[in-house]
């Protein structure tokens, strides 16, 4: 894997983000190249998606050494800006799989953080949500991020579009499921939270 004839695609704090396509004699696919400062952030990076790729969570893991960590690149659009654009079933299945998979994250005991507010950490692509930038990840034994997802859909401008889509969420009964949730992280608990939802 190289970064040899790729384009600059992003500018972050702790990255660049290059894409390519690299084809061999099946396809052609496009893979984002997310070049670290630091050794340890690729390794962070690397070693959380390895893990929850097998939960089929975040982009495709497809190479890494210790300048860059290579995956899939998600061709899609933000989460808020995809909402704006889709109907209502559509908004509901793509929120309850994300919860589906914070659920999964929470029983791994990982934090990913940002979630309670990932405009820009997540990646709609025809109704399928990609979680991007694992690389500030982390073992709790407090994880939160169905909890923090929730504030995103509670407060700010997701609630707005959930408003205009006739996507109504009873705040009270919803962070009341949350709570539960969080002293009783379990599928029973889990259900509650995410039947409040459509």
């Amino acid at each position: 894997m190289e970064i040899k004839n790729a384009k600059l695609f992003a500018k972050g704090k702790r990255s660049y983000i290059y894409v390519k396509k690299i084809e061999n004699k099946i396809i052609a696919y496009k893979v984002a190249i997310d070049i670290k400062r630091t050794m340890n952030v690729i390794k962070n990076e690397t070693r959380f998606l390895k893990m929850l790729n097998k939960y089929k969570i975040g982009p495709k893991l497809i190479d890494h050494n210790k300048s860059y960590v290579a995956y899939e690149f998600v061709s899609g659009m933000p989460i808020l800006e995809w909402a704006k654009k889709a109907n209502k079933l559509g908004i509901i299945k793509v929120l309850k799989n994300l919860m589906k998979q914070c659920f999964v994250m929470d029983k791994l005991g990982i934090n990913k953080k940002e979630l309670h507010h990932p405009i820009k950490h997540i990646i709609i692509k025809d109704e399928l949500p990609v979680m991007i930038d694992f690389e500030r990840c982390y073992y709790t034994k407090n994880p939160k991020n169905l909890s923090q997802f929730s504030q995103f859909l509670i407060y700010g401008k997701f609630s707005g579009v959930l408003k205009e889509k006739n996507i109504r969420l009873d705040e009270k009964k919803f962070m009341g499921n949350i709570k539960k949730y969080k002293k009783n992280l379990n599928l029973g608990s889990f259900l509650e939270v995410i039947n409040s939802l459509g």
